[in-house]
């Protein structure tokens, strides 16, 4: 379409295009300059406050590539970040998202707002590489999890969470000494481990809304094997389940774990193995075939699976029972 504009045409699918187009931003010093905002404090961390900031944004919608931890609270804000390729989502007031570092994602903005109290920390990795949290990092599996699987807060939390951020500001900004890298990770670490903590008490208190997903669970894997899915595509993945539970991966294996103590590959190999073991002691089938009608393309696979979790190789156990 084109719209004419004072003797000047203006091609609206064209800058549409370049609006959604993927801004790549790989540095601190990148964020600050991409939002026209004041020189960072320190070269690895920053915190964006919307009321700041954010809110002189021009662009109304773009993707972007953030190849830095992105950590953000929505408090009484209208903007909008989902992960590229899943429904945008809306998260609510004193609500989080984390993000690692090479994910796309969407940030739009929906209307202004003088009281937003937003925030976002965004850190490079080298902040952490050589601390014991750089060492940890993948143990948050929050930073896997999809935008619309937001960490609720109650107004203590926010309040909590919000103070500790307010300290890492404080030490980034202040004159940098031989103790500023140790406080601010330092923080950045406890921070986290409030999240997790946070993410337990939801994962607790929405009990009565999740207690049916290891039923649901089981419903699905016994569809997958009853309409023969392991023939083309393998034995189950736990990425096959986080799509048809509408879940992300790590999400979902960290829900089973609360409710059941064991992760989403532990219930895919604990079902398969129940299988195989009346397989092995109502037929004549060999490990290798039982092996390869269940999904598996190595035997070798299997047999090391069954071993794990019976401490018997799949010949032995039939044996013992025989």
């Amino acid at each position: 379409m084109i719209i004419p504009n004072g003797g000047k045409t203006y091609n609206i699918d064209l800058i549409n295009a370049i609006m959604k187009a993927i801004v790549t931003i790989n540095s601190i010093a990148e964020v600050h300059n991409y939002f026209g905002l004041k020189k960072p404090k320190h070269p690895l961390i920053t915190i964006l406050r919307v009321a700041d900031g954010l809110k002189h944004i021009e662009v109304e919608n773009f993707k972007y590539a953030l190849n830095l931890y992105h950590i953000s609270l929505k408090d009484n804000c209208e903007y909008t970040i989902s992960k590229y390729g899943r429904n945008s989502y809306d998260y609510q007031e004193g609500s989080m998202v984390f993000v690692a570092p090479n994910q796309i994602l969407e940030f739009e903005r929906q209307s202004i707002n003088t009281e937003d109290t937003g925030w976002s920390i965004m850190f490079h990795p080298d902040l952490i590489r050589k601390s014991e949290l750089g060492k940890r990092i993948d143990t948050y599996s929050f930073f896997e999890y999809a935008s619309n699987e937001a960490l609720h807060l109650s107004e203590d939390e926010r309040q909590t969470i919000t103070e500790i951020s307010q300290k890492i500001e404080k030490e980034f900004s202040s004159n940098i000494d031989a103790h500023s890298q140790t406080l601010i990770i330092s923080n950045l670490e406890l921070l986290l481990n409030y999240c997790v903590r946070y993410y337990d008490r939801q994962f607790f208190t929405r009990t009565n809304l999740n207690q049916d997903i290891a039923s649901q669970f089981e419903t699905i894997i016994k569809d997958y094997y009853h309409s023969n899915k392991q023939a083309e595509l393998g034995i189950p993945t736990v990425n096959y389940f986080g799509k048809a539970m509408h879940m992300s991966p790590k999400y979902l294996s960290d829900l089973l774990k609360k409710e059941t103590g064991q992760s989403t590959q532990s219930h895919i190999h604990n079902y398969i193995i129940n299988m195989a073991k009346t397989r092995l002691l109502n037929s004549t089938e060999s490990a290798s075939e039982i092996a390869y009608s269940l999904g598996f393309e190595y035997p070798q696979y299997f047999s090391k699976i069954f071993k794990k979790k019976t401490t018997m190789s799949p010949h032995a156990y039939r044996q013992s029972l025989n």
